[in-house]
């Protein structure tokens, strides 16, 4: 593959080519990826609301009809639905693994089977995340295993 990079007048607009044979998956994911680093998500944080880029989320999560995100450390409420996200980042690091929790594989340390033939997400900030056995399969070919 080669990459080529113009500089650019100030006053042109960013553009980026891909030239390939044929749209496969690791296309997409390229796609998908740099759509995902212009996106940002509306939250809110008491009576303010913030924008987040979506690579710092760790896992979605709805309770009580409320969507929560969770980052490193803070989390925030979203008006969006999971099947919202779900559709939103399609082709992207950001997996369901259970019926209220859509997971960000970027951000997962490891997996460890758990009990009834579930698994757990042991994620970078130490939290631990339990997939649904129903979403074990499709986990297990996302990742290719």
């Amino acid at each position: 593959m080669k990459i080529i990079i113009e500089d650019i007048d100030a006053e042109e607009e960013e553009q980026i080519i891909i030239r390939c044979r044929s749209v496969d998956e690791s296309v997409m994911q390229l796609i998908n990826a740099l759509k995902m680093k212009q996106e940002k998500l509306a939250v809110r944080n008491e009576d303010k609301i913030m924008q987040i880029n979506p690579q710092e989320v760790y896992y979605f999560e709805a309770v009580d009809n409320k969507v929560f995100l969770y980052l490193n450390q803070n989390v925030y409420e979203t008006k969006l639905k999971l099947y919202e996200i779900e559709k939103q980042f399609a082709g992207t690091d950001f997996f369901r693994v259970s019926k209220s929790v859509i997971l960000n594989l970027a951000k997962v340390k490891s997996f460890s089977p758990s009990f009834n033939g579930r698994f757990e997400a042991l994620m970078k900030n130490g939290e631990r995340v339990i997939i649904s056995r129903q979403y074990v399969p499709l986990l297990k070919a996302k990742l290719g295993i």
